[in-house]
């Protein structure tokens, strides 16, 4: 009797419980509806005002550099409305301020070559720093203006420049690179052309530095979920060795310029 009596009593416990949990369930959905209500109106309200707010943004950039062009990707993370938290890589080339493409005999449809260029310079960056937004875009038609300043490890990627020849000890055509025995013969009147395109990849030479960057951007997108923009700064980057690019030229490991680039992305 008394064990029937404690069924009897485990039983009623489960019954009340199980009556009361629909209820509790049914609260609980309404209330998590409710707020989900209410964060899609703000949001709606926010982009009528031109707020930008989203969790994430993918940006692609090309930019025009005054010494030289290039790309970006960049994977911002919205931290605040002001503050978006951004890790960008960077891949440019650097042309030195004197080279200059020649064709031989004058003629424009030879090979074009860069006389006395010794190697094509191309560096990668890859940083971190932060979006601050200056002024919202007040409406969807509006522009809003941001700071971006970021830093990190920068790599420079020295790429041999190759040009034909035509040697005159032999009168056999050679395509050759800078180096002390040929350098006669490369910075002689013996050029015939260009060496290619697809010359010297192979024997890259890696020099590791630094940079700084910062500039102003401005999103002129008429949605939140895209990007469009323009974004118009500065950059420094410093190296631990001379970069040689231009033969009878002074060599330097501290490279600063400005550039402008046109921005295209995703948020969400």
């Amino acid at each position: 009797m008394k064990k029937l009596s404690i069924c009897l009593i485990l039983i009623s416990f489960v019954f009340a419980a199980t009556a009361q949990d629909p209820a509790n369930k049914k609260s609980s959905k309404d209330d998590k509806k409710e707020a989900h209500r209410q964060k899609i109106n703000t949001l709606i309200k926010q982009d009528e005002e031109g707020v930008l707010v989203y969790r994430k943004q993918s940006i692609f950039g090309l930019q025009g550099r005054t010494n030289g062009y290039g790309g970006f990707y960049e994977l911002g993370k919205m931290k605040t409305t002001r503050k978006t938290n951004i890790y960008r890589l960077d891949i440019t080339e650097i042309k030195h301020q004197k080279q200059e493409k020649l064709s031989t005999g004058g003629n424009i449809f030879g090979n074009p070559f860069f006389y006395g260029k010794i190697n094509s310079f191309y560096q990668a960056t890859l940083g971190f720093g932060q979006q601050h937004m200056l002024g919202q875009k007040g409406n969807k038609n509006g522009v809003a203006l941001s700071l971006v300043y970021n830093g990190g490890l920068a790599l420079g990627l020295l790429r041999p420049y190759y040009v034909e020849v035509i040697d005159p000890s032999d009168n056999q055509q050679k395509t050759i690179k800078y180096s002390q025995a040929d350098s006669a013969l490369f910075l002689g009147p013996t050029i015939i052309g260009g060496g290619g395109f697809g010359k010297g990849w192979g024997e890259m030479k890696i020099k590791p530095g630094a940079f700084v960057k910062t500039a102003l951007r401005f999103d002129y997108g008429r949605f939140n979920e895209t990007v469009s923009g323009l974004e118009i700064g500065i950059s420094a980057e410093f190296y631990g060795s001379k970069i040689q690019i231009l033969a009878n030229q002074k060599d330097k490991n501290l490279f600063f310029q400005g550039y402008i680039a046109l921005l295209f992305g995703r948020r969400k």
